[in-house]
């Protein structure tokens, strides 16, 4: 970003099914960011969400894209799960990152969440690394640490770890919108 440029020079809404097209390559992308991590070495990072299931969640309602000029920099996808909104995906495309729309994304979230009356946000994560964990804690998310009174929570890392990612790194986070 140029001296001249605004320091938010993006926008973000409610994504369309169309936005879904248009999803998976920004999270290849993002995903590069993860080559360099030998505890990921063995993982498929070219498999992405399918255009379909993002449609799906699109239609719900509580998922959002950001756009630098026509070109769109970023998503977040969430689905509904009772009275806890979750976000399943993050990812703000390389070109764009260091402009707080990941942050933009997820307060945007948290509003939406907060307006629709769900009581927390959800999430899983990696708890080590700077654009994970302390990331989300930096925007009032917390590590949940009492997996038992989450079984919803407990479940999706245990499918994380079935697909290969390494437990002993990732996490559950909740931000409660009270």
């Amino acid at each position: 970003m140029t001296s001249s440029e605004s320091a938010r020079d993006w926008t973000l809404r409610l994504a369309r099914p169309a936005d879904a097209a248009l999803m998976p390559s920004i999270e290849r992308a993002a995903s590069a960011l993860f080559a360099d991590d030998p505890d990921l070495a063995g993982l498929d990072f070219d498999d992405p969400w399918e255009e379909p299931q993002l449609v799906s969640l699109i239609r719900k309602g509580h998922c959002l894209v950001s756009h630098v000029g026509e070109r769109m920099a970023g998503f977040l996808v969430s689905q509904p799960f009772r009275r806890e909104l979750h976000i399943w995906e993050m990812d703000v495309h390389p070109d764009f990152q260091q402009r707080g729309i990941g942050a933009g994304l997820v307060r945007a979230a948290q509003v939406d969440a907060r307006n629709s009356g769900f009581k927390a946000l959800t999430l899983t994560t990696f708890r080590d690394l700077p654009w994970n964990g302390p990331f989300y804690e930096r925007l009032g998310f917390e590590e949940v640490t009492a997996l038992d009174a989450h079984p919803r929570l407990a479940g999706e890392l245990a499918n994380e770890a079935d697909d290969g990612l390494p437990i002993a790194r990732r996490c559950a986070m909740i931000h409660f919108l009270e």
